[in-house]
């Protein structure tokens, strides 16, 4: 246990349970989030509140950030009040949002002008991986900087990997969201060829699971395609988000990835009809109304 000071950014679903796993850790947690009052829980493991990144940033040697886009980050660390202002030499922020991997290189080099090292640690696991601590998490930065953080990221995450310089981390992620979009996407398609074919989907379901077609996806995912019922996990509108910077570096590297592109444009339609915020595995949504099945 320890008793270290430390700060955390972003109270949405996945940032309050890394929070309280942080508190549940033994750290002392100061938290901020854009919304005031959001996750009243956290009070109960001790965790205090501040007003703004920078009054966070005056009371920690290290911070966690878990918001969800670009801009997001970039206010949060330079804004008018945001971690730059209240920084000072040899602290460390671990930002474990899913983002530009070019965005972070320049996060990185501006915080480093100050002193401050970063550490872009994007993480996979969805919402029940945050509750539990068991996150995978992916590790860009200098090596000594990633060292730091293992402490910090070991109380939310079962995995961690260091896979190489500032923005590697988020690369990484983008890879993994990419490889996502086409399991979801194979297991909605089979799920719904099951549904069709009147077989017993649950008997299906076992039976592939221990084959070549298991995933966790598979394991995890496909009652609710079959009962066509996504209560949240990882909101589409996110995983959208983040198909959206997979496709930017695969434009700037010359990749062709056509079924996360296929995913991103499923995405779209079903943000626009409404299922932003349900969990990713709607996406059979589409499959099943392609299908002739209720979507």
């Amino acid at each position: 246990m320890t008793s270290e000071p430390i700060g955390f950014l972003g109270l949405g679903t996945m940032g309050a349970a890394m929070a309280a796993n942080l508190a549940r850790a033994g750290f002392a947690v100061t938290v901020w989030n854009r919304t005031p009052g959001r996750a009243p829980e956290l009070e109960a493991l001790g965790v205090t509140r501040a007003d703004t990144p920078a009054d966070v940033a005056t009371t920690v040697d290290s911070l966690v950030v878990c918001v969800s886009d670009t801009p997001d980050v970039e206010g949060v660390l330079f804004g008018a009040t945001g971690v730059a202002e209240g920084a000072r030499e040899g602290q460390l922020v671990i930002d474990c949002s899913t983002i530009s991997p070019s965005a972070t290189r320049d996060f990185a080099r501006r915080l480093a002008e100050r002193g401050v090292q970063l550490v872009d640690a994007p993480v996979s696991g969805g919402s029940e991986g945050a509750q539990k601590a068991t996150l995978t998490i992916f590790c860009g930065g200098e090596a000594d900087a990633v060292e730091r953080a293992r402490p910090i990221l070991a109380a939310i995450g079962k995995t961690i990997t260091h896979v190489g310089p500032s923005g590697a981390g988020q690369a990484v992620k983008a890879v993994n969201q990419v490889i996502l979009a086409g399991t979801y996407l194979g297991v909605a398609e089979g799920i719904v060829l099951a549904l069709k074919s009147g077989l017993d989907v649950a008997q299906v379901v076992e039976a592939l699971g221990g084959g070549a077609a298991q995933s966790w996806v598979l394991a995890n995912r496909s009652e609710r395609m079959r009962v066509n019922d996504y209560p949240l996990g990882f909101k589409v509108a996110l995983h959208r988000k983040d198909l959206g910077i997979a496709l930017e570096m695969a434009r700037e590297m010359g990749a062709d990835l056509p079924v996360a592109e296929l995913a991103a444009d499923f995405e779209t339609d079903l943000v626009a009809k409404g299922h932003a915020d349900e969990d990713m595995s709607a996406l059979a949504r589409v499959i099943r109304e392609r299908s002739g099945l209720p979507s």
